[in-house]
C-alpha cells in the first residue's frame, strides 16, 4: 500500500532527475495536499516529535514532510512541488534568517511571475505558498534557546554524550564561544547526532516554550 514514505522517495528521485510519473500517481492517490520543505532530516525530526506531541497525524492529514538535502535544493522542489507545471501542492517549510532571500527568489521563480510572487514568505499566496517560518540561526539554535543552556546539557548527560561534549568544549576552536553556540556546534560533530536531538529536544520543551519558528509552522498546517 503506497504511504507518505513512497511519495518522498518519489519526489527525491524526480529531483535528482528520474520522471515524476511515480510523484504524481502518489501525490493524487494519497492524496497529497502539502508539503513541508526543510533542509535536512534533524529539522524533519523535530517537527514529526511536535507532532506527536500534539496528536497530529501529519501524514493521515495528506502532510508530506520533506526534508531536501540541503537549503539550496528549495528552488529545485518548489518548482515540481509548487505552483504548475508543478504538482500545485501546498508549500511551506522552515528556513534560517541568512536563507531567506533565497527561498524568496526560489519560490517567485517557481510561481512564474505571478503577481504576489514577491510576498511568498512574509504572507501567503492562496492555494500555492504558505508562510515560510524563519529560525535565527538554525531550529538546533531556536530549541537550546527555548530550553536553556543547563537544561540542554541535562539532557546529553541523560542520552549518555557528556563525556563527549567534555571532550568537544576542550578544543581549542571552542574557546571563547557562548555555551549555546558551543551546544549547537556540538550536535552537529557526530553523524546522526542532529537528527537524535531535534526529537530529544522537542520532547523535552514545555508546551509554552515551543520556538515561534516551529509553533508557527505547525499551526499553520
Amino acid at each position: 500500500m503506497a504511504d507518505m514514505g513512497a511519495f518522498r522517495e518519489a519526489v527525491t528521485g524526480w529531483a535528482a532527475g528520474g520522471s515524476g510519473e511515480s510523484a504524481r500517481e502518489l501525490a493524487a492517490r494519497l492524496p497529497v495536499r502539502a508539503v513541508v520543505l526543510l533542509e535536512g532530516p534533524s529539522d524533519a525530526a523535530a517537527v514529526d516529535a511536535l507532532a506527536e506531541r500534539r496528536g497530529r497525524d501529519l501524514e493521515g492529514e495528506g502532510v508530506c514532510v520533506l526534508p531536501m538535502g540541503g537549503a539550496m535544493s528549495v528552488g529545485r522542489f518548489a518548482r515540481l512541488l509548487g505552483p504548475p507545471p508543478g504538482l500545485g501542492l501546498r508549500l511551506t517549510g522552515l528556513c534560517d534568517v541568512r536563507e531567506r532571500d533565497f527561498y524568496a527568489r526560489a519560490l517567485e521563480e517557481a510561481a512564474a511571475g505571478a503577481a504576489q510572487a514577491q510576498e511568498q514568505i512574509p504572507g501567503q499566496a492562496p492555494g500555492q505558498v504558505q508562510r515560510f517560518f524563519v529560525c535565527a540561526a538554525d531550529l538546533e539554535d531556536e530549541l537550546i534557546r527555548a530550553l536553556g543552556v543547563a537544561r540542554v546539557e541535562e539532557l546529553v548527560r541523560a542520552e549518555g554524550d557528556l563525556r563527549a561534549l567534555q571532550t568537544f568544549l576542550r578544543q581549542p576552536a571552542q574557546q571563547g564561544r557562548t555555551a549555546q553556540q558551543q551546544l549547537r556546534r556540538f550536535l552537529g560533530t557526530k553523524k546522526g547526532r542532529k537528527i537524535r536531538y531535534g526529537r530529544v529536544l522537542v520532547e523535552a520543551l514545555e508546551p509554552d516554550r515551543v520556538p515561534a519558528p516551529l509553533d508557527g509552522l505547525l499551526t499553520s498546517l
